[in-house]
Formats: structure tokens, sequence, C-alpha cells
């Protein structure tokens, strides 16, 4: 739908009902109070309507039809390859379309109809949802090559050089998990945010310019391939952050929502 069509499209539904639901400026426009009254009720109306075709799936084959499913940065290239394979093969009817994103726009996604699920890590509040957990995801410290010895004996939290820590910009929820691992509260304001993807800030420590944490999942998918990176568990009461498959309450596809936690939950 092109700009011209949706605003004629909103001037006729104004002359329809006799109010006004957008200001309008040669610079801005938004909607007044009753057009984002409206505009959430629209949301409401859209969302029943889909579950009446998730209904009807839900009555039909498991794991058939459109599933859309969002997933966090932090997973998605880690978790994605090993399961979709098995997915194909065991569900060939199930056709998923996936959305990669954080966990902030993942939720909000989620309850404006824009996904049917949402796989990411908690702890993180996510509204008014259904939680499957699949499996927890251990922390580990990302030294370059020379600053720790290869052992396997864990770090202790209060080790850890806060000021030379690299982390995910905000808006990565692993951002808040390596921080309460450390639990420092000024190791907040101190560390350095400085990449936007895991791979970026491996690239960063292999070359000297601080440590990190990474996941498990990112370890045993072959992250430090090609790097000098030598890696070491947290010993800290949350060294590990939780993966789980989150849905609206009430979803009609409740039963394939399960399905599809069993086999991501397998699949780690």
């Amino acid at each position: 739908m092109t700009q011209s069509t949706l605003s004629a499209g909103i001037r006729e539904l104004e002359t329809l009902i006799g109010v006004t639901l957008v200001e309008r400026t040669r610079r801005v426009v938004r909607f007044t109070p009753l057009g984002e009254r409206i505009v959430d009720k629209a949301r409401r109306v859209l969302r029943e309507t889909e579950d009446l075709g998730d209904i009807a799936r839900a009555a039909g084959k498991p794991m058939s039809g459109e599933l859309r499913m969002s997933v966090i940065p932090t997973i998605a290239p880690f978790l994605l390859p090993r399961i979709l394979p098995r997915l194909r093969k065991d569900y060939p009817d199930l056709k998923l379309f996936l959305r990669e994103e954080t966990s902030a726009a993942a939720c909000d996604g989620l309850h404006q109809g824009r996904s049917d699920c949402v796989l990411l890590a908690l702890p993180y509040v996510c509204g008014d949802v259904e939680i499957e957990p699949l499996f927890d995801d251990r922390l580990f410290v990302a030294f370059p090559d020379g600053e720790s010895e290869r052992v396997d004996s864990p770090v202790l939290a209060e080790d850890i050089d806060d000021t030379r820590l690299l982390l995910l910009e905000d808006g990565h929820c692993l951002k808040d998990h390596a921080l309460a691992a450390c639990n420092n509260p000024d190791l907040r304001g101190q560390a350095t945010m400085m990449g936007t993807s895991l791979h970026t800030i491996v690239q960063m420590v292999d070359n000297g310019l601080g440590v990190t944490m990474l996941p498990e999942m990112a370890v045993k998918s072959g992250i430090l391939e090609g790097t000098n990176i030598v890696v070491r568990a947290i010993e800290a009461e949350r060294a590990s952050r939780k993966i789980a498959l989150i849905w609206r309450k009430a979803s009609p596809r409740e039963r394939d929502f399960r399905l599809l936690a069993q086999a991501l939950a397998a699949a780690h």
C-alpha cells in the first residue's frame, strides 16, 4: 500500500466516524489520543482475525502451515543451523519464517501479532506470555592469547578486568546477562560497549583489545575457529542464561509450540 492510499483510507475512516484520528502538520504526523485507542483496538482485532487461521491449523495436522518465529541475534546463528535440517525432515509441511531481532523488538512483534513465537534468553521481561524453558546456556570469559592459561578452572567474577570488558551494545539482552554474572554494580558503568555482534567482538578480543563474555552455544558452534582466544567458565551465581520459547497466552497453536520447543531442546 502506498502512502497516498493509506492517507486516503485514514481520511475516509475519519469522515465515516466523524472524528479526527491523526494530527497533520507540515513536519509531524501523529495519532490523536482517540486515534491511539483505535489503533490499539485495530491491532487486537487483527490478532483475533489471525487466530481464526491458527484455530483451523491447530485442528489439523500438527506442525504444519506457516509459523513465524523471531530469534535474538545471540541465538540465531548458533542454534538454528543445527535445528532447521531436523525440522525440515521431521515436519515437511511446516513453513517456518524466521526473523532475527533484539529481545525488545521480538517481544513487541509478538504482542503486535507480527510473530507467533519468540526464541530468546531469560531472564527478560516480555509481558503476559507462556514460557517453555529449553536449556541453560553457560557464559564463558574469552581472553586474548597470552592473557590466560589454558586451564579448565573457572574465572571468579571479581577477577574480570572490567576496564577491558567488551560487550554488545544496548538492546542485546546478553549484555545484561553478562553484567549480572559479574555481580558488580560498578561494572555496569565502566564496561566498554563496542560490538554490534558477537563475531565482531571476537575479532576485537583476538586482536588484544580486551576481554568479553560468550555463551556456550557460540563457543560450541565454532565462533573461535581461526583465533587464539582462550575461554574459561565463570564462577558466579548467575553465570548462565536460560534459553526459552515464548508465545502469547491462550494461543490456539500451543500444541505446535510445545512440539517446536521439544525439537529445539533436543538440538542444543
